[in-house]
């Protein structure tokens, strides 16, 4: 094979090391590695985030420096399309919900203001099965 060839099949499986795209992320798993982490996810309490409070694969909150986050699970990837579906219906139409909203296969983060790359990451990589 020629340089060229090996250098792309490289480059795909070096890709395909990372988060599997079938992955099913659990709020248990997530939340002991944010825990070992040194942050405290708790229970989503507060009644005025139903869509939270009613994800299938639960939730948590995780207070961070400078900001704080609501992490919902689907119990599949098409609950997670309806939490992401209903968080862009039920906001606030001041709200630019796209600045706040993230979604990782069946987690779907709602952060209070814009994350920081860090706070991002620390986030995403305790994302876990």
């Amino acid at each position: 094979m020629n340089r060229v060839v090996v250098a792309s099949l490289l480059v795909l499986i070096v890709a395909a090391c990372g988060k599997p795209g079938s992955s099913i992320f659990t709020r248990s798993a997530s939340s002991a590695c944010l825990e070992k982490a040194g942050f405290h996810p708790r229970p989503v309490t507060s009644s005025a985030d139903f869509v939270a409070n009613s994800a299938t694969g639960g939730a948590f909150a995780v207070v961070l420096p400078g900001n704080r986050v609501t992490v919902s699970f689907g119990a599949s990837l098409t609950d997670a399309d309806n939490i992401d579906d209903a968080y862009h219906r039920f906001r606030a139409h001041n709200v630019g919900i796209d600045d706040v909203l993230r979604r990782d296969q069946n987690a779907i983060m709602l952060w209070h203001v814009h994350p920081q790359d860090a706070d991002l990451a620390t986030i995403t990589n305790c994302l876990k099965s």
